[in-house]
């Protein structure tokens, strides 16, 4: 039966790559890769780099496919992502049945780790529901951008038996922040952190975290959000595009002693 390997490879920096990773990648015979434009490209030349590393006999082949647009005329959200991950869902078919014999291996290369905001495994499962291809699959876990953004920052997530929850900037509130000791922010386009105004929150943000473009900021919310800002345009201005995460402390919270 034809094999799929669902491989982290960590937020951009290629010695994120766990050794588990490496074996895998090294049993490998097609990688699958969308292509998101020439804007992402270093997420494509990333991925080539981590192949050309630790794959002791390249020969593997890479299939590249145009990743769909989501449509802008769907006006809910949920039902927007929804279709577009059935639009992807009929093109990984697609690339599984027709470039892999049933005797090889697959692999898409997620970027951070395929179970924390990431449509692959959702996609796959859509696949497994309509059940005209048939292979068997493996997850492999990478290093998230929390987990570098901590690390390049010298911090721990959490005080000691503190919560954190991880949303999305579009889920941010400040009543949210106002309850939560630690909120780990991804997807925010929109820099929703200048709607919390609490004087005693603090953010540690990063963008491009573990990559050589890597920028990082931390201190006090009301006194970094205008430099954060400044340095989020500059950038996508720059790489034409931007992948940033932030974590926001509030230590005014009140814990249970």
């Amino acid at each position: 039966m034809r094999k799929l390997y669902i491989i982290g490879i960590g937020s951009g920096n290629p010695e994120h790559i766990t050794v588990q990773a490496i074996k895998a990648l090294n049993e490998v015979d097609a990688f699958f890769v969308l292509n998101k434009g020439d804007a992402k490209s270093d997420l494509m030349r990333l991925r080539k780099e981590i192949c050309e590393r630790y794959i002791d006999e390249p020969s593997y082949r890479t299939v590249e496919v145009v990743d769909p647009q989501r449509d802008p005329s769907i006006a809910s959200y949920t039902l927007r992502v929804e279709a577009w991950h059935q639009q992807r869902a009929l093109i990984y078919e697609d690339l599984i049945g027709n470039e892999l014999k049933e005797d090889e291996c697959g692999a898409f290369l997620v970027w951070g780790d395929p179970s924390l905001y990431d449509s692959t495994l959702r996609v796959i499962d859509h696949i497994i529901a309509r059940g005209i291809v048939h292979f068997d699959h493996e997850v492999i876990p990478g290093i998230t951008s929390i987990q570098a953004l901590a690390a390049r920052h010298k911090i721990t997530l959490n005080g000691i038996g503190e919560s954190i929850c991880i949303t999305t900037g579009r889920q941010l509130s400040p009543g949210l922040v106002a309850s939560s000791e630690n909120v780990v922010v991804m997807l925010d386009g929109k820099c929703s952190f200048r709607e919390v105004l609490d004087q005693d929150v603090e953010i540690y943000w990063g963008a491009y975290v573990g990559s050589d473009k890597e920028i990082l900021l931390s201190g006090k919310l009301t006194e970094k959000l205008e430099a954060i800002e400044v340095a989020r345009s500059a950038a996508r201005e720059k790489n034409g595009w931007v992948m940033d995460i932030y974590l926001l402390r509030n230590p005014s919270v009140r814990r249970p002693t």
